[in-house]
């Protein structure tokens, strides 16, 4: 017995006429066509609005991922950890390695940089070297639109579904601003969404290998985490989030049916979650270290006390998975294989950081919500320092209404094209409601109240467009599990108007940041606040501190 009822079912009247089939008319080069459209645009995009932008048009975060990359490849230790941008800062590091050797490119390490006061010599050595960047950005970001695509082929039925939730998030708003410029959010944001997707296609579809299938979830969550500390918010929700994507089709295959082989499997499953939790151990230690919390200016957020809401993330994680279990009828084996393989999948993305060893790293890691209160405002600092439930919670509402009022655009305009999305999957939801799809709809419901939960901590910082990759997928998400569900819509006459004009105001909007920054014609005189701090070593030459070497 199930808590919701089965509606993955769905037929397309054989009456209708083909011509009216806005799906077909949307999509009308194929999916190896409209991916090759969809590449070919990103970088259309990539090179006339991003690539050729003088070097410190985005420089809050391209210079300090830079920097780091230089740091690094001259063998001295990272400097900045604040998000801590792990595997952004290496996989620059590491290309401006690849292209040294290739004889592509000269400033590579911090010694190759020309001293500031030679303007033009350093002018031309950091162009070179944050194109370099961006390079890796656009590379970045067309990787993880591929992975979305094989995902979302995944889980949804229909090709031309799934080829237009790619498009969706090929040209929303955080990937186009992200494809451009060097920060943390892209890769943490997008493994998120990665394992989501994945857990989404499992749970609707019983294997013998999904425990695996958890664990590289669980992997992949980590390894967002390591780069995006913001992402704990989104990795406490997906517990919640997944509960109504099981089916008929999720109760356990006959391998997990209690059998000897499972239990056999299970406790081989444990072993191994042991291990990998005991060569992860270190690194948790370290990150609760007192000296090392000290020194990245920490303050415990309950009872004066490190570590208590992790364990609690924890508990929240496995009673979520044991409820799932229950509605839809997962063994006993199964399930417990699945709980050793979370961790052990979770211990292993943690054991990354080993890669390019720093205690601050695994302190930002295990103290995500800490390190984020390090740049909270001072209302939210102080309604979570001063224990003032009432205070959080009249903030959490404040940003709320201020997203709401972002998604109609009209009460607060934003370059961010999934706003139109929310036109339809808001009455979508009902729709589906009203119609007895009900599983679907509540599915769509936790993504988009995920998504407006996080945009809403997300306003106490502006809300600005480097966050919208952090849930423009799961708005995304949203829409196409109901334009799969209610596949009725697609034979409407007003389908395709609609979906040509969703189309084509998402490439419009999507590009408006990135030609306004083209456009802009300021200096770069505001990053002098930072310079000396996150930059010690490379003074600009518009700057008067740090002093400028000979």
């Amino acid at each position: 017995m199930t808590a919701f009822p089965d509606t993955q079912t769905s037929a397309t009247p054989s009456s209708k006429d083909p011509r009216r089939d806005a799906l077909a008319r949307l999509t009308p080069f194929g999916w190896t066509g409209g991916m090759a459209v969809i590449f070919i645009g990103l970088a259309l995009s990539f090179f006339l609005a991003g690539y050729f932008v003088i070097y410190w048009r985005n420089a809050d975060m391209d210079f300090m991922i830079v920097y780091n990359a230089l740091v690094l490849n001259e063998g001295k230790p990272q400097a900045f950890f604040d998000h801590p941008s792990y595997f952004t800062i290496l996989s620059v590091k590491s290309w401006f390695q690849l292209m040294h050797s290739l004889g592509l490119l000269d400033a590579w390490k911090l010694s190759s940089i020309p001293s500031a006061l030679n303007v033009p010599a350093f002018d031309a050595a950091m162009t070179s070297a944050v194109r370099a960047g961006r390079v890796v950005a656009w590379l970045t970001a067309t990787i993880f639109v591929l992975g979305f695509a094989a995902l979302a082929r995944c889980i949804f039925r229909d090709w031309r579904i799934a080829l237009l939730a790619t498009f969706a998030f090929a040209f929303s708003g955080g990937i186009a601003v992200h494809m451009r410029i060097l920060r943390s959010e892209l890769i943490a944001a997008c493994l998120f969404t990665l394992a989501l997707m994945l857990l989404i296609a499992v749970s609707r579809r019983a294997s013998t290998w999904r425990p695996l299938a958890l664990a590289g979830a669980a992997a992949l969550c980590v390894l967002g985490l390591q780069n995006k500390v913001q992402i704990i918010l989104l990795i406490a929700g997906l517990p919640l989030m997944m509960l109504p994507f099981g089916t008929p089709e999720s109760i356990s295959t006959a391998f997990w049916n209690n059998s000897a082989r499972a239990w056999i499997a299970t406790l081989g499953a444990a072993v191994v979650a042991a291990l990998m939790l005991s060569l992860a151990w270190p690194l948790i230690a370290a990150g609760l270290e007192p000296e090392s919390m000290d020194i990245a200016q920490l303050n415990a957020l309950i009872g004066g006390k490190f570590g208590v809401y992790q364990v609690a993330l924890l508990c929240w994680i496995g009673l979520a998975m044991i409820v799932y279990a229950a509605i839809w009828r997962i063994s006993l084996t199964e399930t417990l294989t699945s709980m050793f393989a979370v961790i052990a999948g979770a211990s292993l993305g943690l054991l990354t950081l080993y890669l390019q060893y720093d205690p601050q790293n695994a302190v930002a890691v295990i103290n995500p919500i800490e390190k984020m209160l390090v740049f909270a405002d001072a209302p939210a600092t102080t309604a979570t320092e001063g224990g003032k439930i009432l205070a959080a919670i009249s903030l959490l509402f404040d940003g709320v209404i201020s997203v709401l009022k972002r998604y109609t655009f009209v009460l607060f305009t934003s370059p961010r094209p999934t706003v139109f999305l929310t036109w339809l999957v808001i009455p979508g939801i009902v729709y589906a409601w009203l119609k007895g799809e009900r599983q679907v709809a509540i599915q769509a419901m936790l993504l988009l109240l995920s998504a407006i939960g996080i945009d809403a901590l997300g306003v106490r910082r502006n809300l600005k467009a480097e966050y919208f990759i952090l849930t423009d997928p799961l708005i995304i998400l949203a829409g196409g599990l109901l334009l799969e569900k209610l596949n009725d819509l697609r034979w409407s006459k007003w389908a395709y108007p609609i979906g040509a004009a969703l189309i084509v105001a998402h490439v419009a909007i999507s590009q408006a940041e990135p030609v306004k920054h083209v456009m802009k014609r300021s200096g770069p005189e505001y990053i002098c606040e930072w310079n000396e701090y996150y930059e010690p070593e490379l003074p600009m030459p518009w700057c008067d501190k740090p002093p400028k070497r000979p």
